[in-house]
């Protein structure tokens, strides 16, 4: 399944979703990002929002465009932010701050290591943080993408990434 394919499930509700769709993976060459950083988001978006048909639909995008080192960082990314970001989400909401001052307890090993550049697994993270609501997560990422140089535009495509990959799940879960 392609992501065209994809689309054809979304109905007339989700028609803005089809165009955004279309523009994100019809303009990867021109949206600052590298394939590595493209599909890499994407896939990690996709294991996210596990939508099956969306996830097979990103696969093969992916597929002949990155290494399997990028499915295996995706995958570590999308596993270790939903740990992180429920955890983390929880000391930032709570009104009793002691909580921030716990050491987590959390294994997180794989963040040192994710099998891609840093800043790449950063931008994974990042988008599947956004995508979660972890606002303590969304501001250590973008801070550490910031320092590694990436770009602001960059930033904003992977959120553009998130917002509209999970409408396109929406649409398709409604349809």
């Amino acid at each position: 399944m392609s992501i065209a394919d994809y689309k054809q499930g979304l109905g007339d509700h989700g028609k803005d979703t089809k165009l955004n769709l279309s523009n994100i993976f019809g303009n990867v060459d021109t949206s600052g990002m590298t394939p590595t950083q493209f599909y890499g988001t994407a896939l990690s978006l996709a294991y996210t929002i596990g939508d099956d048909q969306l996830t097979a639909a990103v696969e093969a995008e992916a597929e002949g465009k990155v290494e399997d080192n990028v499915v295996g960082a995706a995958k570590l990314a999308a596993t270790l932010m939903a740990m992180n970001n429920i955890y983390y989400r929880f000391v930032h909401l709570s009104s009793d701050k002691q909580f921030a001052k716990m050491p987590a307890g959390l294994r997180m090993n794989g963040m040192a290591n994710p099998g891609v550049d840093k800043a790449d697994f950063e931008l994974y993270s990042l988008a599947v943080s956004a995508l979660n609501g972890c606002g303590m997560c969304i501001d250590s990422h973008v801070g550490v993408l910031l320092k590694h140089e990436i770009s602001a535009q960059v930033v904003q495509n992977s959120i553009k990434m998130a917002a509209v990959m999970n409408a396109a799940a929406t649409a398709r879960r409604i349809a």
